[in-house]
């Protein structure tokens, strides 16, 4: 009896003892935390009365911010003040604004260009996948996130921007002044049904509009008697999550997973999966993609990868596995902070350290014919996984493709030419754009598949001075591959918009003449995973 009373006496003095020790903590703790604030604002105020120069409170909390985000060593997650935030949101979501026409990503402490919009300013000047901003309307790039850089590079249409940029084998920064354009988004510019029965579709970003559109583009080709379908990824940057979630959605079964988020907050865990049954079930596919085929882009292609649903042909993607939430702060301000990392239904994460620099040490890159380098893929040390069907996968660095196509590349003396070429970027493309707009006045009979002769070319020389280019004639020659290409694609732009660029410059690109040879008469998925095997054995893959 004993026992039983001085027991429950002993748990009691117990517990108040071990929760006085925990109570004791939390408050140490607090005050802790309470000292520390207290020690900032001391310093602040100190800063703004005492240091030898005048300074601006609001400057040094700004500072303060973006040194605790820059700490957390995340190129995604950043600081938006509420105008920036409205400028992302107008861009990125609702599809029109008053810019330039570039994505830009922060990457090894620059604004780095991710993909140049068909069509707009950024792209017409002869801006690239991989330039670097150096400065923009004088001010240094190399402190500025790419929110402040966006702030920057947009603003009322018809007004003009400067920007210097950095170049790979450049060794000036590059000048460009580039006319501000009401930017009008389609997250799929056009579709076309090509011989065989082949179906075209590009989707240039995953924007709020990507699932129906593509929706809508493969269905009209359907009607038209499409057999086999390929949806080109390359150069997209990515978008929004829940549209890359449910356009895959259109291409798997229903309960089929699509792209599982992990991170430190509980209801950042979660898988996603497939509610409605494939609508083109059965319909052989191809994803094309390169190394600008980033974030939501790269969720469609791994989902359709893991599940065998479309055979990937292309390039390495860029390795982007982050996913950013968006918090809402005072004042309007916003905090977009990257909360999870996403995995592919087999569980790979493809996420890239991007301070490693994009291609290998390894690697040597090569200037191809659209003006963008390449590499090989990337393939020591990486994790493997397979597929439903049981093929190999590659995690980490990006999505390996399933056939590694490279794009048509030019010769070391080439991309040597370039590159002199090219060291007044700006003003040589710019020539280009005039030349391309007079030749199509010149020749209202033009037509798709035309080629430019030796003398068009000349002719084209003897022009430059006009706009103020001055271009060595031997740098001239021995670019001209590369030249004949840049303007006959400027002029079918044009003359006929996207749909007739790509119809012109069609013969030129490798990855996607590998992606019809494949696809012409194949009945069935498993038969085009045979042809692609079979592709890889025979070295057809243009290495």
């Amino acid at each position: 009896m004993r026992r039983s009373i001085v027991a429950p006496i002993v748990v009691v003095l117990f517990a108040m003892a071990s929760g006085g020790w925990l109570l004791q903590r939390g408050v140490a703790r607090t005050e802790n935390m309470y000292v520390r604030v207290r020690l900032f604002q001391e310093v602040v105020d100190r800063v703004e009365s005492s240091f030898v120069d005048p300074v601006d409170r609001e400057s040094l909390y700004n500072a303060a911010i973006g040194g605790l985000i820059d700490d957390l060593g995340d190129p995604y997650s950043s600081f938006m003040e509420a105008e920036d935030y409205e400028n992302l949101r107008i861009q990125g979501i609702e599809g029109d604004y008053g810019g330039v026409g570039l994505e830009v990503i922060d990457r090894n402490g620059w604004v780095t260009v991710v993909s140049p919009i068909p069509g707009t300013p950024g792209s017409r000047a002869g801006i690239r996948a991989g330039d670097q901003f150096y400065e923009i309307e004088g001010v240094a790039a190399d402190t500025m996130s790419s929110d402040q850089a966006v702030a920057l590079l947009r603003g009322r249409p018809g007004s003009s921007v400067s920007v210097r940029i950095l170049r790979p084998g450049v060794e000036e920064p590059i000048p460009f002044t580039l006319r501000r354009e009401v930017i009008q988004l389609k997250a799929v510019p056009f579709a076309t049904l090509l011989d065989d029965g082949i179906g075209y579709v590009p989707l240039r970003s995953v924007m709020e509009s990507a699932t129906a559109e593509v929706r809508a583009a493969v269905d009209s080709l359907k009607t038209e008697g499409m057999q086999a379908l390929v949806l080109d990824l390359r150069n997209n940057p990515g978008g929004l999550l829940d549209q890359g979630i449910e356009l895959t959605d259109q291409f798997l079964s229903s309960g089929a997973a699509i792209v599982e988020t992990r991170g430190r907050a509980p209801d950042q865990n979660e898988t996603y999966r497939a509610r409605t049954p494939d609508r083109y079930q059965g319909l052989p596919m191809i994803v094309l993609v390169n190394g600008a085929s980033a974030s939501a882009s790269e969720i469609i292609a791994g989902a359709l990868q893991d599940h065998d649903r479309a055979a990937l042909v292309g390039e390495s993607t860029f390795g982007k596995g982050l996913v950013q939430s968006l918090f809402r702060l005072s004042g309007g301000n916003v905090l977009r902070l990257t909360t999870a990392r996403w995995y592919t239904p087999v569980g790979r994460s493809i996420n890239k350290d991007h301070a490693m620099g994009r291609f290998s040490e390894s690697a040597v890159p090569r200037l191809s014919l659209t003006g963008q380098f390449t590499a090989g893929p990337d393939v020591e040390g990486r994790p493997r996984y397979q597929s439903d069907s049981g093929r190999t996968l590659l995690g980490g660095g990006g999505i390996t493709p399933d056939l590694y196509v490279p794009p048509e590349t030019l010769s070391v003396e080439q991309e040597g030419a370039v590159r002199r070429l090219y060291q007044d970027a700006g003003a040589f493309n710019v020539a280009l754009f005039n030349y391309a707009v007079r030749y199509v006045r010149e020749h209202p009979d033009l037509a798709v598949g035309f080629d430019l002769t030796d003398g068009e070319l000349n002719a084209f020389y003897r022009a430059l001075p006009e706009w103020d280019v001055s271009v060595d004639r031997d740098d001239f020659r021995g670019s001209t591959p590369f030249i004949r290409y840049q303007l006959e694609r400027e002029i079918a732009l044009q003359a006929w918009g996207e749909r007739g660029q790509f119809l012109q410059e069609l013969r030129h690109d490798r990855q996607l003449g590998v992606a019809l040879d494949l696809l012409r008469g194949t009945a069935s998925q498993g038969d085009l995973f045979e042809k692609v095997g079979g592709a890889e054995e025979r070295g057809l893959t243009g290495n």
